[in-house]
């Protein structure tokens, strides 16, 4: 039994106190978890936000709250010493597994505790990411690419064995005079089907045996069915199923849709009791993304496998890869819109879970769906015995021979999303204004300019532009202006505003396209009473990574609409500008300009 963590006088607040921010701050660069010191490994601080609800004063950490408490402390702990020592006898225990020649097992187990020793001395490292490094020690000098290889492929195939039997299939189907009582009307009858169904797949997660093959398998359909009797509870059973529209009850409730999910895969063997779950969920019109990790962790399911075992494979066939760990809004949202209902995508890492480290692609995915689901405690860990609130309701299931157990965390109250049908919406709202002016013999005209790429200037930005437009507007009649910086609402980041106005954009609606020029802000200012301010001097739309991409827009609208207008500085000049920083409203090139 593990110690238990001292009781904290507090959580961490940045600028309080200088010794315990420079001690979060090492505690944050011997996790290699800066971004700023591992910028291409450490996800920025707007894509952790796609995931995690911070204010502006929090720093999210990947870890329980307990073990960043102890960290913090700075005083000796037994409850880190218990989860070091931990870390250690699973790395010591794979060479003890796999390494036969004597004095290789001598030296990597000399190695292994040195490197242990010189990690944990001074009790700031997270245990997981020790025992993340002592396995990358095992790894590279073995040269084996994954000890565990054979292991996972032997459980996923033993369990497809299992799931593919007659005996499973036919007490799978069996349905009991009890069970359907007191359902009356056919779709009532067909819910609570679905609804058992779902809950005889995670029953199946109590047993262990049948992708493990320590104990037999049940072998009689009395076995099965006393499996199928097994209690799911927790805070959330009852949320889980009216989330999925298959209540108990069988009374769907009114306005359940179909869901999009996020399904972060666990264990090799068990992984196919989900697929099984899911691949049921995607029958009854729910698109589910699974998430496997990005290399080998243990017995961990992992990309790999769906690649290069048989079992898996054949499970995952059908679904559509996410290949891309840097996907943009507009290709992601590309996928999801395609017919395939079942994703599978790597989360990046080779980590239980470790959202400073995840991909692009994987934060952007996290953002857009309805929930996550974690499956199993070292996942729940990070998702529930944590003081940060994310961006997504989370579901857990976790599961031992008593029952399984469904627990939920809500997503922030304060936290806004704009999924892409949100955004579509805004789009043809904007479409249907345009369309209405044009009706009463307007012409309508579009003007982009730099609201973001002055790190820090999003407030002056928006009031240069809306100044100018309203010059502009008493100087035209009949002209209905669509001044963009109107548009932005608080959540919104850079790719959720391309989205939405290159929606607007395609439209055909649009009759002249205006980009700003220098003599655009001067004028602005002098409307304004003030002198130009130096950040802003020389500079115009070709500055705006957003109006470099709405150029190019442009000029495809115009091969299909060439009656439009295109006006502002020469298409030649937009080339300073390419792709916007991860969440950020400013390109990538800028990305560690200072935002005061």
């Amino acid at each position: 039994m593990h110690p238990a963590p001292t009781p904290s006088t507090g959580t961490y607040t940045p600028g309080l106190d200088p010794d315990t921010d420079a001690w979060f701050t090492t505690f944050v660069l011997e996790n290699h978890l800066d971004y700023f010191a591992y910028p291409g490994e450490v996800a920025t601080p707007e894509q952790v936000k796609f995931m995690v609800f911070l204010d502006d004063k929090e720093r999210y950490f990947p870890c329980s709250e307990a073990t960043f408490r102890e960290v913090m402390s700075r005083d000796p702990s037994p409850y880190l010493q218990q989860r070091y020592l931990t870390a250690l006898k699973h790395i010591l225990d794979l060479i003890e597994a796999t390494i036969e020649d004597p004095k290789e097992r001598a030296y990597l187990t000399t190695l292994i505790k040195t490197k242990y020793a010189h990690e944990t001395r001074d009790e700031i490292m997270i245990p997981s990411r020790v025992e993340k490094r002592l396995l990358r020690i095992f790894l590279n000098r073995t040269h084996i690419a994954d000890p565990f290889q054979d292991t996972k492929i032997e459980r996923n195939k033993t369990a497809a064995t299992f799931l593919a039997s007659p005996l499973f299939r036919e007490a799978f189907q069996h349905i009991g005079d009890a069970d359907m009582t007191p359902a009356r009307a056919m779709t009532q009858v067909r819910t609570r089907l679905d609804h058992m169904a779902v809950r005889r797949f995670l029953s199946l997660l109590t047993a262990p045996e049948i992708w493990t093959g320590n104990q037999p398998c049940p072998d009689t359909e009395e076995a099965i069915q006393a499996l199928f009797q097994k209690p799911v509870s927790g805070n959330a059973a009852d949320a889980f199923f009216d989330f999925l529209g298959i209540p108990a009850s069988g009374e769907r409730h009114q306005g359940t849709e179909r869901r999009t999910l996020l399904w972060l895969a666990d264990e090799s063997g068990e992984v196919m009791v989900d697929l099984a779950l899911i691949r049921y969920l995607v029958n009854l019109g729910h698109k589910v993304a699974v998430a496997f990790k990005a290399g080998p962790l243990f017995s961990k399911a992992e990309i790999l496998g769906t690649q290069e075992d048989p079992t898996l494979m054949e499970a995952l066939d059908g679904s559509f890869f996410i290949r891309s760990d840097t996907l943009t809004k507009n290709q992601l949202v590309d996928i999801l819109r395609q017919e395939s209902d079942l994703l599978v995508l790597s989360d990046g890492t080779h980590e239980k879970l470790n959202l400073l480290l995840t991909s692009t692609t994987f934060a952007r995915l996290f953002k857009e769906v309805d929930c996550i689901v974690a499956r199993g405690p070292e996942q729940k860990n990070r998702l529930f015995d944590t003081p940060f609130h994310f961006t997504q309701d989370v579901f857990s299931i976790c599961a031992d021979t008593r029952g399984v157990t469904i627990d939920f965390n809500p997503k922030s109250p304060q936290a806004i999303k704009f999924s892409h049908k949100d955004l579509e919406r805004k789009a043809q709202t904007i479409i249907s204004d345009m369309k209405a002016a044009k009706k009463k013999g307007m012409a309508v005209s579009f003007y982009s300019g730099i609201i973001g790429s002055i790190p820090g200037k999003i407030d002056v930005a928006k009031k240069i532009m809306t100044v100018f437009i309203a010059h502009l507007e008493e100087q035209f009649s009949q002209t209905h202006i669509i001044n963009p910086s109107l548009y932005y609402e608080p959540g919104m980041d850079a790719d959720d505003l391309m989205f939405m106005w290159e929606i607007v954009q395609r439209s055909g609606c649009i009759d002249i396209w205006r980009f700003q020029t220098y003599q655009d802000i001067v004028t602005a200012f002098q409307l304004m009473g003030q002198k130009v301010p130096p950040e802003w001097v020389g500079k115009d739309a070709t500055y705006s990574t957003g109006c470099t991409k709405e150029m190019k827009i442009a000029m495809e609208v115009q091969q299909v609409h060439p009656e439009m207008q295109i006006i502002g500085p020469a298409t030649e000049k937009f080339m300073r500008r390419r792709d916007y920083g991860i969440g950020k409203m400013y390109d990538q090139r800028l990305g560690h300009v200072s935002h005061e």
